[in-house]
């Protein structure tokens, strides 16, 4: 097992506001009525109830921890988050169904704490490998569907003492470890006080025909069974409604719920050398009749086709360094995976992580133009819904917007309930996927620039640079398929963003199509190099994958032009392209004489 972390952020392309492809409208939830400290006045038809199984989970939390705060080692803090997921998936490959199913999942998550807010079982234990923390991240337990309350808190109960008996036996640990290690650099709480928070919105339910959509995503695929030198083409819609239900010995009282509607086709090829060549598109929405209509999926495929058949003749392009644009998908996944991570609270405490910006509090990073904030209370930005929105964090904790770079001018970090020194309170950030401990986690990442360019000023400056430095080319990334990171101490603290659509351009204006690099390079540098913007607001959907999961983020971002950037060479596949031809490609004649 590695040592080290590795977030990345997963496929989830959406639109590059090109003509053929439609913006998604913003859909509003239904109306919730926040309830702080007291209830509001509200006519009684207005009261939204809450469902049995909050009730149910308060009164098994209300028992259990009468008698754990009895025992020698007290619980000092106990909460259950009970996730119940309904999610429909489609999908098809070459016009033809492949999957459809329809399933819900009910899970708990216990996070159970002995000790005290300054130490308690959480506690990182330094020094070699942790094998209770690794899998103390894993906290899935399933529930039955049904609100039967005897089946449920039997679940509860028993998986409540198996945590309360690994935290006493790592809190021994734990203080063993404080005892003959090095005094730690951060000397800050492990769990920090919040006022509790009462908040119950309506279930919501998925709204989608089933049949209607095995239809359409038969349809969207059926253009990529004419080319036979196009594989694994394949469109799925995953349509997912979530309900959250958590409850804390705070006080803490919360049901959220909400649907995700996600619409993703790709495609890949290969050259003849065996480069494998993807194509990737995706669309996002809070309610279906958020998604583009099918003429524009359809219009999407074929500037798809037309990609993948232009990038089987592309030239490949050697190692370089020199200046570049990123449009802005690319650049909103370059701040994720160059920026993001590094800001995630929780890596500032760790004495396995870099802590790349732990002292850059107060320093200027960026050019004083350049702000950049995170905001999961975003329905939308560009007009295209947010995957990253969310009321409450998995923590109970409210979401709010938090500025990470004023003007310039590193100012913060993104927290959930894990302290660090000079950041004492959770900002909302605490996030997981159920199943999962949650950690301080990305939202909606906004890259807000002033003083912005055209994307025509923004590509003059780049052959200005490029005829300057005397450079053969330039290049501009259009298209990605995500990239990774790494964070920790192991080893080099460096990103890798995984472009697919890249263009080289000369100092007379012309592009070039060209294939097979990768960009890379190292953060800080990275940074220093960023120069301008232009005024066109791309997003891009996601889902990042890290220590607590996989959750749903955004970045919304211009294009950035950035004076050197580094390309390396793509991994390659050793295999050939297919010996026999496709069956579509086979003459009729000779399809007759084989029968």
């Amino acid at each position: 097992m590695t040592k080290k972390r590795i977030p990345q952020l997963a496929i989830e392309a959406m639109n590059r506001g090109r003509a053929a492809r439609t913006s998604l409208r913003l859909a509003i939830l239904a109306v919730s009525i926040p309830i702080l400290g007291m209830t509001p006045t509200v006519a009684a038809e207005d009261v939204i109830q809450a469902a049995p199984i909050l009730d149910i989970a308060q009164s098994e939390l209300d028992r259990s921890l009468a008698r754990l705060k009895e025992q020698p080692e007290p619980v000092y803090f106990m909460s259950y988050e009970i996730t119940e997921a309904h999610e429909v998936d489609v999908a098809s490959a070459f016009g033809s169904l492949v999957q459809s199913s329809d399933r819900r999942e009910r899970l708990v998550d216990i996070d159970l704490r002995v000790g005290g807010y300054d130490l308690d079982s959480s506690h990182e234990i330094r020094g070699g490998f942790d094998p209770m923390a690794y899998f103390d991240r894993f906290t899935r337990t399933q529930l039955p569907l049904a609100d039967d309350e005897s089946a449920i808190r039997a679940k509860i109960w028993y998986a409540t003492d198996k945590k309360y008996k690994r935290a006493v036996e790592k809190l021994t640990k734990i203080r063993t470890n404080v005892q003959v290690k090095v005094e730690q650099e951060d000397k800050s709480a492990d769990f920090s006080r919040e006022e509790p928070a009462v908040f119950v919105e309506p279930l919501v339910r998925l709204d989608i025909d089933r049949d209607a959509w095995e239809a359409k995503i038969r349809r969207y695929t059926a253009p990529f069974a004419r080319h036979g030198n196009i594989y694994e083409a394949q469109a799925r819609l995953d349509a997912t409604a979530e309900t959250r239900w958590l409850v804390s010995s705070e006080g803490t009282r919360i049901q959220t719920s909400g649907t995700l509607y996600r619409l993703f086709i790709s495609a890949f090829t290969k050259a003849d050398d065996g480069m494998e060549l993807p194509r990737y598109e995706s669309f996002t929405a809070i309610e279906p009749d958020g998604l583009p209509s099918d003429e524009n999926v359809l219009a999407v495929v074929d500037g798809m086709i037309a990609d993948l058949l232009a990038l089987r003749e592309a030239p490949v392009v050697d190692p370089y360094t020199g200046p570049a644009i990123l449009h802005g998908r690319a650049s909103g996944v370059f701040f994720h995976e160059v920026f993001g991570h590094r800001v995630e609270g929780h890596r500032q405490k760790s004495e396995r992580e870099g802590q790349t910006f732990k002292k850059k509090i107060g320093q200027k990073i960026l050019p004083a133009t350049f702000s950049v904030y995170f905001d999961p209370t975003l329905k939308s930005a560009a007009g295209t819904d947010l995957a990253g929105f969310y009321r409450y964090d998995n923590e109970g904790v409210k979401a709010r917007r938090v500025t990470v770079i004023d003007k310039g001018v590193f100012k913060s970090f993104l927290m959930s309930r894990t302290p660090i020194d000079g950041f004492p309170k959770s900002n909302g950030h605490g996030r997981k996927e159920a199943g999962f401990a949650p950690v301080s986690r990305q939202s909606n990442l906004v890259v807000d620039v002033k003083d912005t360019v055209t994307r025509e000023q923004l590509k003059k400056e780049l052959l200005k640079r490029v005829k300057a430095e005397d450079k053969p080319f330039g290049l501009i990334f259009e298209d990605i398929q995500g990239g990774f990171t790494t964070t920790g101490r192991g080893s080099p603290n460096a990103f890798n963003v995984l472009p697919i659509m890249v263009y080289r351009v000369f100092e007379d204006g012309r592009e070039e199509l060209v294939r097979g690099v990768d960009l890379i390079g190292t953060p800080l540098q990275a940074f220093n190099n960023v120069l301008m913007a232009d005024d066109t607001i791309e997003v891009f959907n996601g889902v990042c994958g890290a220590e607590s999961g996989g959750v749903p983020v955004s970045a919304s971002s211009p294009s950035i032009l950035v004076s050197q950037i580094e390309v390396q060479k793509k991994q390659k596949s050793q295999e050939r392209p297919p010996i026999l031809p496709a069956p579509q490609d086979i003459p009729a004649a000779e399809a007759a004489a084989a029968r």
